[in-house]
């Protein structure tokens, strides 16, 4: 009987507007092209549930959310995520690409938002149930930037996070990049470039845990 291939889970982090979103896909054709099955999946969300958790964390009618509902409903969200579609996946020997995991928590609701990261490191601990990334890839732009970007997005808007003052996101601008220090699994790549040029440090990163 041929064995399962290892799964395999990397997770793009980055702020608003950072290109994350882009890189990923671009990764998820990589993969496929090497012949790995490819699971796309997002966070808040990525299950039906996931989603409603997701609705209720963007919609603009939340404004007076507090932040301990807000973490604990991100992590309600990566619960579901985790027992539905990614634990399962890599027991199957897929490659599980995700936008968002537990770093993103660090990074908005510790450093953006200025909640304890030992409580923090805590519930999602809780939430994930051993479930950790491969390889997290930070796609790091200036807030400025991001900012820029988020701005000029057509469609219905701003969600209640891309709302948030420039202050803020380059307080969890800080917060990725003082996470991934010293962390051999985090991967920190320029995003200003144009997305083909960022992509080949994605490829090698990708490279170094396929």
């Amino acid at each position: 009987m041929k064995s399962v291939e290892r799964g395999v889970f990397i997770v793009f982090e980055g702020i608003d507007g950072s290109g994350k979103t882009t890189q990923l896909e671009k990764a998820r054709a990589f993969l496929a092209e090497r012949g790995r099955e490819v699971v796309v999946t997002r966070e808040p969300g990525g299950t039906a549930i996931g989603e409603k958790i997701r609705g209720l964390l963007l919609d603009t009618a939340n404004g007076d959310m507090c932040d301990g509902c807000e973490l604990l409903l991100y992590a309600a969200s990566r619960a579901q995520h985790v027992a539905e579609i990614i634990a399962p996946a890599l027991a199957e020997g897929k490659a599980v690409l995700c936008d968002r995991f537990g770093l993103s928590t660090a990074a908005y609701q510790g450093y953006g938002r200025g909640l304890d990261l030992e409580r923090i490191a805590a519930v999602h601990r809780a939430a994930a149930g051993g479930v950790e990334p491969d390889l997290t890839l930070v796609i790091d732009v200036p807030a400025e930037v991001g900012a820029e970007r988020v701005g000029g997005r057509r469609g219905e808007g701003k969600d209640r996070l891309e709302r948030e003052e420039i202050e803020f996101f380059e307080r969890v601008r800080r917060g990725y990049l003082t996470e991934a220090e010293g962390d051999g699994t985090v991967a920190v790549i320029d995003g200003r470039g144009d997305a083909d040029g960022i992509f080949d440090a994605v490829r090698a990163a990708l490279e170094a845990v396929l």
